[in-house]
């Protein structure tokens, strides 16, 4: 669900530096880990190795929760991941090439080639403001 996102929100998802990716591992527990990531016209992109174990859950099961933020006034997104394995957008390269002093996500790490996760929301559970989102028909947060 796409919603508008307080300035608030926009420069924390700016500023910040680490969001927690949580994906789902195939006995179905959560797989949690901060990953960096960069936020543009409502995706986040996100670098990771091509071996990582979230990478594999995502290729079994799309869905993922990103978390972000120190409790008081957290940004919690719910939604689904793809991958992409070659050509990373030029803007979202250079993008990451400035939040993070020059690194190029599209870089062969230690363990291997990245890819590009590419994460659509389709639920916001807080957004920065510490109230949670309510879609209409909705009675809380879980």
């Amino acid at each position: 669900m796409v919603i508008p996102l307080h300035t608030q929100t926009l420069e924390q998802l700016s500023e910040q530096t680490v969001v927690w990716c949580a994906t789902v591992r195939p006995d179905g527990s959560p797989h949690l880990t901060p990953v960096w990531f960069v936020f543009v016209e409502d995706v986040w992109w996100i670098g990771a190795a091509k071996s990582s174990s979230k990478v594999r859950n995502l290729r079994r099961d799309d869905h993922v929760t990103l978390a972000l933020g120190d409790g008081v006034d957290p940004v919690v997104a719910e939604g689904r991941a793809s991958i992409i394995e070659s050509t990373f957008p030029d803007e979202v390269v250079a993008l990451f090439a400035e939040k993070y002093r020059g690194w190029d996500v599209r870089s062969t790490e230690p363990d291997g080639p990245r890819v590009l996760l590419v994460v659509t929301v389709e639920r916001w559970l807080f957004t920065g403001a510490g109230t949670p989102t309510k879609p209409r028909g909705s009675s809380g947060s879980d």
